[in-house]
């Protein structure tokens, strides 16, 4: 049984809000601080599987997630999108006037830069949780402070929304990552549907090696809809590329994954699951 499910973030996060999206109401959340904690409480198998954002569709990748993904001994076993709608929240009786500084995320922070352009005399402040900032408004009873946020934490900490749906981009969705132990088996999650994977990996030093790596995903109706590079920590100038695949017959997919084989360097496969669907 799935029981306990690691996330970045506290309660009424929109971490939080994806794990409930993607098992239900029956399971209760490790709350981490911080994503090295996730990993870390992975490690220590004090949760059975982990919800972890991975990109945005305004502010684009966490780029260091990559990284920790792959450095790990966690697998992706499926995918969650959610709308984001930040909302400004303070103490009650308050309006966008009062407001000295806002607290959130760095990320939810980005999503909302043309609101705070449009108000240059409020400061911006980044902290590790939307949640969090909210909470701690609540519990210090602080005035002029806001914090962004979504509209759970504003009814669970008794915070007044002063400015609702101040995202730039209205269209504002996260993916977020589902991840177990790799020597971890739940027969709860679906195991059939595989339609996407995930792969780590590095390209010989030889002019066209990526070229030739996407010609055999095209010839064999391969769909790459994501490509990011990172670099290699202690050798320079080379790079990691993390990329998601997308496929309709996963007998396609096996047998490109065993011509790449002798195509890439270091290859790694972060998991391969089930599609998410991607609008609500």
């Amino acid at each position: 049984m799935i029981n306990k499910v690691a996330i970045q973030g506290f309660e009424a996060s929109f971490h939080e809000a994806a794990a409930h999206k993607f098992f239900g109401d029956h399971i209760s959340t490790v709350q981490c601080l911080t994503f090295d904690k996730l990993f870390d409480v992975m490690q220590k198998k004090q949760a059975d599987l982990a919800v972890m954002a991975i990109e945005n569709s305004v502010a684009g990748a966490i780029l260091p997630n990559y990284a920790r993904l792959r450095a790990s001994n966690l697998e992706i076993v499926g995918e969650v999108f959610i709308r984001i709608e930040m909302n400004l929240m303070a103490l009650a009786g308050q309006s966008i006037d009062d407001i000295i500084e806002v607290h959130s995320h760095p990320i939810a922070l980005l999503q909302c830069a043309k609101f705070f352009r449009e108000h240059p005399s409020i400061r911006i402040v980044e902290s590790n949780d939307t949640a969090l900032s909210a909470k701690e408004i609540a519990d210090q009873s602080i005035n002029g402070r806001a914090a962004l946020a979504s509209k759970s934490a504003a009814e669970l900490f008794g915070l007044e929304i002063i400015a609702p749906g101040i995202e730039t981009n209205k269209r504002n969705f996260t993916r977020f990552l589902v991840l177990k132990n790799v020597n971890d088996a739940f027969e709860t999650l679906p195991q059939s549907n595989v339609s996407k994977a995930s792969w780590s990996f590095r390209t010989a030093h030889t002019p066209g090696s990526l070229a030739k790596i996407l010609t055999i995903l095209g010839d064999h109706n391969i769909n790459l809809t994501k490509i990011q590079s990172l670099p290699v920590l202690g050798s320079e100038w080379t790079y990691y590329f993390y990329a998601d695949l997308e496929f309709d017959q996963e007998a396609q997919y096996q047998k490109a994954k065993t011509i790449l084989n002798s195509h890439t360097v270091d290859l790694k496969i972060l998991g391969e699951y089930a599609q998410g669907e991607k609008y609500l």
